[in-house]
C-alpha cells in the first residue's frame, strides 16, 4: 500500500507517475501474454475464452497499453524544458494517470468479464489521453516563438495515436474489423514509430555530443522528414493490401535510419554504457526496416505468391526498437530525475542484453522455420519478464522517494 507521504511524492512531477504506471504494464502485458501463449499451446489448462480475439488483445495492449504511459512521462516533464515553458500542472496529469490505470485495469478484467466493460475501459483511456494532449498543447501554444519542430511532430503523433485508439473503441463497439485494421496499423506507423524516431532525432545527439564532448554532431531533419513520410506511407500502403510494393517506402526508411547512425557516431558510443544503450537500440529501427523491405521484395517478385519472414520485421520493430530505446529512455529520465548517479552499472548493463536477447529470440521464432516454434515464444516471453521484473524492482521505490540530491521533483 502506498502511504499518504508517499502519495504526494508520487504525484510531485508527472514522469513519476506516469512510469510507475508504465512499469507495472510492462509486467502486467507480457505476464497476459504468457498465460495466453501457455494456455493456448495447451502446457497448461485449457485455453482461455477471452470476450475478443487474444491477437486483437495482444495489439492493444502493446501499442496503446505498455508504451503510452513512458512516453507521457518523458514528453510532460521534457515539453516545457524544451520551450522553456511552465511546468505542467498537477491538476492535468494526476487525473490523467487516474484514468488511464483505471483504463489499464478495466482491459484485463474486460478480456475476462465482457466486451462491455471493455469498451468502459478503452473509454477511460481516451479522457485520460485526452488530458494529456490538453497539457501538451498548452505547453505548445504558451511558449514563445521558437524551433518546436520536435514538440510539433511527438505532438501530431500523440494525437494520432488518440484517433487510432478512437478507431479500436469504434471497433469494440460495432465490430467492424476495418476499424480495428487502421488502428493497429496507425498505432505502429502513424503513432509508436513517428515518435521513437523522432525522440532518438531530439535526444541521442544531446546526450551524444555531452557524453562524447570533441565530438561534431550531425543531425539531419532531412533523413526525419523522410522516417516521417516513409512510415506514413507504410501505414496507407499495408491498410490498403498493397504488401508487394511496401520496399519503396522501407528501404528509403532503413537508409535513413543507417544514416542517422552513422553520423550520430555509432562506434564512438559504445565506448559509454548509457550512450550505448540508445544507439543500439536505434540500430534495430535499420535492421527492422531492412527485413521489411526483404520481405516486401520477395513478394514483389514472386508476384505476391511468396511470403516470407513471418512477424520477424514487426517483432524487430516492436521489441527491437521500441522496447530497447523504451527501457534506455526510462532508465536515463529516472536517474536524471531522481538525483541518482547517470551510470550503467552490472544489473543496468545485464537487463539491457536480456532485452537484446528477447527480442532476438522473437525475430527468431519467425525466420527459422521449426517445430515447436512456440518455445522460442516461451523464451523470449522469459526473458522479457527476467529482465523488466528487477528493472521494476529496482526503480519503482524511486518513483515513490523524494530525489537523492534534495532538489524538487
Amino acid at each position: 500500500m502506498i502511504t499518504i507521504n508517499q502519495w504526494h511524492v508520487l504525484k510531485s512531477a508527472p514522469h513519476r507517475v506516469m512510469f510507475l504506471g508504465g512499469a507495472l504494464q510492462t509486467l502486467a502485458v507480457m505476464l497476459w501474454l504468457m498465460a495466453e501463449l501457455l494456455t493456448r499451446y495447451g502446457v497448461f489448462m485449457q485455453p482461455i475464452n477471452w470476450t475478443i480475439a487474444p491477437s486483437y488483445a495482444h495489439a492493444y495492449l502493446m501499442i496503446f497499453g505498455m508504451f503510452p504511459l513512458f512516453m507521457f512521462g518523458v514528453q510532460m516533464t521534457t515539453f516545457p524544458r524544451w520551450m522553456k515553458g511552465v511546468e505542467i500542472p498537477q491538476m492535468l496529469y494526476v487525473p490523467a494517470f487516474v484514468l488511464l490505470m483505471l483504463g489499464a485495469v478495466g482491459f484485463y478484467a474486460g478480456l475476462i468479464v465482457s466486451q462491455s466493460l471493455l469498451i468502459i475501459s478503452v473509454g477511460c483511456t481516451l479522457a485520460g489521453w485526452g488530458f494529456i494532449l490538453y497539457a501538451l498543447m498548452r505547453v505548445l501554444l504558451d511558449t514563445p516563438p521558437q524551433d518546436k519542430r520536435h514538440p510539433k511532430v511527438i505532438f501530431g503523433a500523440l494525437y494520432l495515436g488518440w484517433c487510432c485508439q478512437f478507431s479500436y473503441f469504434v471497433f469494440l463497439v460495432s465490430d467492424n474489423v476495418s476499424w480495428i485494421r487502421f488502428s493497429i496499423e496507425g498505432g505502429v506507423w502513424l503513432f509508436l514509430l513517428p515518435i521513437f524516431a523522432t525522440v532518438s532525432h531530439r535526444m541521442i545527439p544531446f546526450f551524444t555530443s555531452s557524453a562524447l564532448p570533441q565530438t561534431q554532431m550531425k543531425s539531419s531533419f532531412l533523413a526525419l522528414w523522410i522516417i516521417l513520410g516513409s512510415s506514413a506511407t507504410h501505414c496507407l500502403l499495408d491498410f490498403n493490401g498493397s504488401y508487394t510494393w511496401l520496399w519503396l517506402c522501407d528501404f528509403p526508411l532503413a537508409l535513413a535510419a543507417i544514416y542517422l547512425s552513422y553520423s550520430w557516431k555509432f562506434g564512438r558510443s559504445l565506448k559509454v554504457p548509457m550512450l550505448a544503450v540508445l544507439h543500439i537500440s536505434f540500430a534495430w529501427l535499420s535492421i527492422a526496416m531492412l527485413l521489411f523491405t526483404v520481405q516486401s521484395m520477395v513478394l514483389f517478385a514472386s508476384r505476391g505468391s511468396t511470403f516470407i519472414g513471418g512477424l520477424a520485421p514487426l517483432h524487430a520493430l516492436t521489441l527491437g526498437f521500441f522496447a530497447t530505446f523504451l527501457i534506455g529512455m526510462a532508465t536515463r529520465v529516472t536517474l536524471g530525475h531522481s538525483g541518482l548517479p547517470m551510470t550503467a552499472d552490472q544489473p543496468i548493463k545485464i537487463m539491457f542484453s536480456g532485452i537484446q536477447l528477447a527480442a532476438f529470440l522473437r525475430v527468431l521464432a519467425d525466420l527459422i522455420p521449426m517445430e515447436n516454434h512456440q518455445w522460442l515464444y516461451f523464451a523470449a516471453g522469459a526473458v522479457w519478464l527476467g529482465c523488466f521484473t528487477p528493472w521494476v524492482v529496482r526503480y519503482l521505490p524511486v518513483y515513490l522517494k523524494q530525489r537523492a540530491d534534495g532538489h524538487p521533483g
